[in-house]
């Protein structure tokens, strides 16, 4: 291996969605490092099989207001 061109690998902690944490190495930041999750195992629906709306920028209500007239159940 060539030497100093690999980046350095350090335990970090990965906090998850619900608070809970854990240690783990990674390349990530500088050693210490807290890497914060948005979405994980255990809220994310292809794990968990629940489906969520998330209304990104005010898109959903967009769409609900262009298309209320077509007689959609929303």
């Amino acid at each position: 291996m060539k030497k100093d061109i690999h980046p350095d690998y350090h335990e970090i902690t990965v906090v998850m969605t619900d608070g809970t944490e854990y240690k783990t190495r990674s390349t990530y930041g500088e050693a210490g490092a807290s890497l914060r999750l948005d979405i994980d195992p255990k809220t994310h629906p292809a794990w968990t099989g629940e489906h969520r709306l998330v209304d990104t920028g005010g898109q959903v209500a967009k769409f609900k207001k262009r298309f209320q007239g077509l007689g959609l159940k929303t």
